[in-house]
């Protein structure tokens, strides 16, 4: 489905059109910026992109095929971008999803295949700051870049509380629950590193002064999400770092368990062994044994055995075997 939003500068008024056939001629303009957005496109909605704007046949064939790598290739007049957003769903997996953009002088047109509630906030935004009107389609590629960035902040923030909270479950954890939960978050840092390293590299040809698509005083709004994005990528390093200490308290403390399991086996090994030794004496096929025709023999090698028993215990739980 194809969205069309037209932004007037000179009297600093929205507008939106249904026709996509009208786009081709309104791109002309240079007092307008015109923002297409499309959700979920079929064939005929990717050839009548090609057709209003003229993009290049290798841009529409990556914004056809999902799964790109985050990145930006600058073609004659425009960029196409590639970048993604993260969310966290209600079982706490991430879910990324592809964006595509292509950033002219006066528009932005942006392809993706679900539907897009954040670019609801980024129409709002782009309403609210008709004084900045002058920075033209540009203004536009910095809100919908600065949200989707600032977008990263929250899955992070939730990925540290969840390492928290598993910190301190770790002490009492009795099974390998803990260990998956953290391999899991492992694969979604290792994800959003991917999303981030690569975006975090194609911003930079947006910040390069000669670029010719939008005026220099962009480009403070684009150092912004670029620095931005420095902030996620340090946040998603730091996290992998308590991710990997984690790990080790968890090695350690099963380590930890392992030994005092091995501890209280020794004692009891050798409480048993010990005891043993008695029956073993007087099992002996000797004749002649003092107590062996005793008539509280019997009752005398069970309290000594007792007694022998009771004083390795003691002895145990003074060193905290047992």
């Amino acid at each position: 489905m194809i969205t069309t939003l037209i932004f007037h500068n000179p009297t600093k008024s929205f507008k939106q059109i249904i026709d996509p056939t009208k786009i081709a001629e309104l791109k002309t303009s240079t007092d307008q910026v015109l923002w297409v957005d499309v959700t979920n496109p079929t064939a005929e909605e990717f050839h009548c992109l090609q057709e209003q704007f003229g993009f290049h046949p290798l841009a529409m064939e990556d914004c056809r095929n999902a799964h790109q790598r985050p990145k930006i290739e600058d073609y004659h007049g425009y960029y196409f971008l590639v970048l993604y957003d993260a969310t966290l769903n209600d079982e706490s997996e991430l879910e990324l999803q592809e964006i595509n953009m292509f950033l002219g002088h006066n528009y932005v047109v942006t392809v993706h295949r679900k539907p897009y509630a954040a670019l609801t906030e980024v129409e709002v935004q782009w309403r609210n700051w008709t004084d900045l009107a002058e920075q033209g389609a540009g203004l536009l590629a910095y809100i919908i870049l600065d949200v989707v960035v600032d977008r990263y902040f929250p899955v992070l923030d939730s990925i540290s509380d969840r390492i928290d909270e598993m910190e301190d479950a770790l002490f009492e954890a009795t099974d390998t629950h803990e260990l998956e939960e953290i391999f899991q978050i492992k694969k979604q840092l290792l994800k959003l590193r991917r999303s981030v390293s690569p975006l975090r590299d194609a911003l930079n040809t947006l910040l390069r002064r000669e670029q010719p698509i939008f005026a220099r005083e962009i480009h403070y709004y684009f150092q912004d999400v670029y620095d931005h994005l420095i902030r996620v990528a340090d946040m998603i390093d730091n996290t992998r770092d308590l991710l990997s200490s984690t790990v080790d308290i968890y090695l350690s403390i099963q380590s930890n368990r392992m030994n005092m399991v091995m501890k209280r086996m020794t004692a009891v090994s050798t409480i048993l062994m010990t005891m043993a030794i008695i029956p073993g004496i007087y099992g002996m096929n000797f004749k002649i044994i003092p107590e062996i025709e005793w008539v509280h023999g019997y009752y005398w090698a069970l309290g000594l055995m007792l007694l022998v028993g009771a004083a390795e215990v003691t002895f145990f739980r003074r060193i905290k075997w047992l």
